[in-house]
């Protein structure tokens, strides 16, 4: 897959350093961070370095802290292999080390308000990038939630407005899955929360709710007996300056498409030099 999107990055050849490197000269290069905050996306380049045959070091592993101005790994072997990959593996690095950052800390701050709460990402990714940026959220400590379709149903609004009742729509898709997959419905009252909940469901997307009213849902399935029985997520609206609220209503598990959508990278850089 790396193959392919370096592939539409280089196009039928590197014009540049095909008229300016020698077939046979040897390099070294380092990946350098200039920003502080998680490192993702080494795995990533060992493989790319080995597809390419260039040797690989690496300085630092997927998850840990960088600083600015620190050396990420080193690189060795065909400059010209070297330079091909550059833009398009540093691209990819930046991308997934800003996203593990992020990840990082709205983890760090969930947690200050609930120890046990999971912070986890959406669809809400790049096409074609998808795999990586879930990896990214995981190395990050979050979790990936759903990667495709097919991992777990989960009944949406759009599904309800169609079908025209939400316990037919529950019935409907527990009679059509594999008892190996779990069932999610989003609602967006305390009385669909509790229908949902009756019917077995067992995970309530509590779509954009305040925290106020995530806090009268959770009172309304305790006092039906149902708190037990789900799993409940947040999601919607949902950023690094409100996260703390929103942990702090008990939820089991908060999701955010700031995670994918709105992260900033982690600027990295190659320096080469010839050997």
């Amino acid at each position: 897959m790396m193959r392919k999107l370096i592939k539409e990055d280089v196009g039928f050849e590197d014009i540049t350093t095909n008229a300016l490197i020698a077939a046979g000269l040897e390099a070294e290069a380092e990946i350098v961070s200039r920003d502080k905050g998680i490192i993702a996306g080494v795995e990533v380049a060992e493989i790319t370095c080995d597809d390419f045959n260039l040797d690989f070091k690496p300085y630092k592993l997927d998850g840990d802290k960088i600083r600015e101005n620190e050396a990420i790994l080193s690189i060795k072997g065909s400059a010209r292999h070297i330079l091909l990959i550059e833009r398009t593996l540093l691209n990819l690095m930046m991308r997934m080390s800003g996203i593990a950052t992020t990840t990082y800390k709205l983890v760090q701050k969930a947690r200050r308000y609930n120890p046990n709460v999971i912070i986890a990402g959406t669809r809400k990714t790049t096409p074609g990038l998808q795999w990586w940026e879930k990896q990214a959220i995981r190395i990050g400590g979050g979790d990936t939630h759903r990667f495709r379709l097919d991992d777990c149903a989960m009944i949406k609004d759009n599904h309800v407005s169609l079908i025209g009742d939400l316990e037919e729509a529950i019935k409907k898709v527990r009679s059509y899955i594999s008892f190996t997959k779990k069932i999610e419905v989003e609602v967006e009252s305390v009385e669909d929360a509790i229908l949902a909940a009756r019917c077995g469901a067992d995970i309530i997307l509590l779509d954009n709710m305040g925290p106020s009213l995530i806090k009268d849902v959770i009172k309304a399935l305790e006092r039906e007996n149902l708190r037990d029985n789900v799993i409940l997520e947040a999601s919607g609206g949902i950023k690094p300056d409100n996260i703390g609220e929103y942990a702090a209503t008990g939820v089991d598990a908060i999701s955010l498409g700031f995670i994918t959508h709105s992260t900033p990278v982690i600027d990295l850089s190659l320096e080469i030099s010839k050997i």
